[in-house]
């Protein structure tokens, strides 16, 4: 009888419990696939203050269980429950003194909460009763996981594996090499700590990088890229030195809720057996948008965070050249929500700029566009071209990272320079095809909405690296 691979997953954000961005997807829908697969796969995060521990019915399974960090004593509690609607454990490190706040990230720098985290977690792994095979961690904020395991004496730890997984190459966490001690650490413990402090400072990531077993990005594009200098920030050299050990896996999405069919977010429910009715969400869409009804005029949506990583600044009044019509949603940076509200101010029919966020008018975006643009600088994976593809809205996306691996010619547009003349010249192509070959337009919209951008197909391929680790 094969030994069932037991996996623990650890993280700042879990969907439901905490979400702050993509993270929170990634660790509230990856588990329950890794379940399927027959993988005993248990989850831990931290109790933050804004966790409704009777709603999601959360018990107590230990009290006052005391971690030494540093010169002091820090006594924890750990509570269990289940992911909503499945059956993966999920625990929960109660530190009021870290994690009281009811923001996942408090103001100012947060390296220290999360280094006891990644140090309490290890303490309570015996009080749970759970050895896993491999701990997967999951961005900077549990990076130093690897350094803790190796410097610590516990025969219990041995022989478990990590995989780093890494969602934004970007946020690093880089602090003050002082706080090693919260994690029972010094510069000494690991070579990879002493190598990484010699500039002055801690860096989260690039101890991730340098310490675990295996690492992964959230596409293999972007596994590729963050070898470069425009996209490794600064550790394009260190990652060079572990490329043999560095895969890629996609995203996938939550394709139940994701879905047009039964989707209740929506204005009409349609499928790829009654496209007809996508025009209804598009007219509902217009209409709501303050944009002139009309079916026949295609509808360009974009739901995003207003920031420099979005490639907003390409979008200009040069497109009002387009019979097209634009509606943007979001909020973020002052000189971007400058920039689209005074495109709808000074072009109505055309432009609409919601500055705001908004889950249900997100999702009508998603399901009344004709186009959904993405012209980002850097995307390590991106879901909004995954959603939009599932309701059959064609996006139009720069090529990298994710977006380059999961938008072909068959399912969209995409442009390689970062250019505003190559932004207009593809979505000049684009609508080209829409208005004058409607049927290769609603082929590419089936192909796009039958596409497997599922949690399922990930999770096999996560199974193949935790088999990887095991060998």
């Amino acid at each position: 009888m094969t030994k069932k691979l037991k996996v623990l997953i650890a993280g700042a954000e879990v969907a439901p419990f905490a979400k702050v961005g993509g993270l929170g997807d990634v660790l509230g829908s990856l588990p329950p696939a890794l379940k399927k697969l027959k993988i005993d796969v248990r989850v831990v995060m931290p109790l933050y203050g804004s966790i409704d521990k009777k709603k999601y019915k959360l018990k107590k399974i230990y009290s006052d269980l005391e971690v030494p960090s540093g010169i002091m004593m820090i006594k924890i509690n750990i509570w269990e429950t289940a992911l909503p609607g499945t059956k993966v454990k999920i625990y929960f490190i109660d530190c009021p003194e870290y994690f009281k706040y009811k923001e996942v990230y408090a103001p100012g720098d947060n390296s220290e909460r999360f280094l006891f985290f990644s140090f309490a977690l290890l303490y309570a792994i015996p009080i749970i009763k759970f050895k896993p095979d491999v701990i997967h961690l999951q961005d900077s904020h549990v990076a130093l996981v690897p350094d803790i395991l190796k410097s610590m004496s516990f025969k219990f730890f041995k022989g478990i594996k990590t995989l780093y997984t890494i969602h934004n190459f970007r946020y690093q966490g880089k602090t003050d090499p002082i706080i090693l001690s919260t994690g029972n650490l010094t510069a000494k413990s690991t070579k990879s700590l002493s190598k990484d402090i010699q500039d002055g400072d801690l860096n989260f990531m690039q101890q991730g990088v340098m310490t675990a077993d295996l690492i992964n990005t959230v596409s293999p594009t972007y596994a590729k890229e963050i070898t470069t200098s425009f996209y490794g920030a600064g550790l394009e050299k260190i990652v060079r030195k572990r490329k043999k050990d560095l895969f890629g896996i996609v995203n996938g999405i939550d394709t139940n809720l994701f879905d047009p069919k039964k989707d209740k977010l929506i204005y009409k429910n349609f499928s790829v057996k009654s496209l007809n009715k996508k025009q209804d969400n598009k007219t509902y869409l217009q209409k709501k948008a303050g944009l002139p009804i009309d079916k026949s005029i295609p509808l360009i949506g974009v739901v995003t965070r207003l920031a420099w990583q979005k490639g907003l600044e390409l979008i200009t009044k040069r497109f009002t050249r387009f019979n097209a019509q634009f509606i943007f949603l979001g909020t973020g940076a002052p000189e971007y929500e400058k920039q689209l509200s005074k495109l709808a101010k000074d072009y109505p029919k055309q432009f609409s700029a919601q500055i705001m966020f908004d889950l249900k008018f997100a999702q009508q975006i998603y399901a009344g566009s004709d186009i959904f643009l993405m012209p980002s600088r850097y995307e390590p994976c991106g879901l909004g071209q995954l959603i939009a593809m599932r309701y059959g809205t064609l996006p139009l996306v720069r090529a990298t990272g994710g977006l380059a691996d999961t938008v072909d010619n068959k399912v969209g547009f995409s442009f390689k320079k970062m250019s505003k003349t190559e932004l207009f010249d593809t979505l000049k192509i684009a609508l080209d095809i829409y208005f004058e070959k409607p049927d290769k337009w609603q082929k590419m919209q089936v192909e796009a909405m039958t596409r497997d951008f599922s949690w399922d197909k990930s999770a096999k391929e996560y199974l193949q690296l935790y088999k990887k680790l095991m060998k």
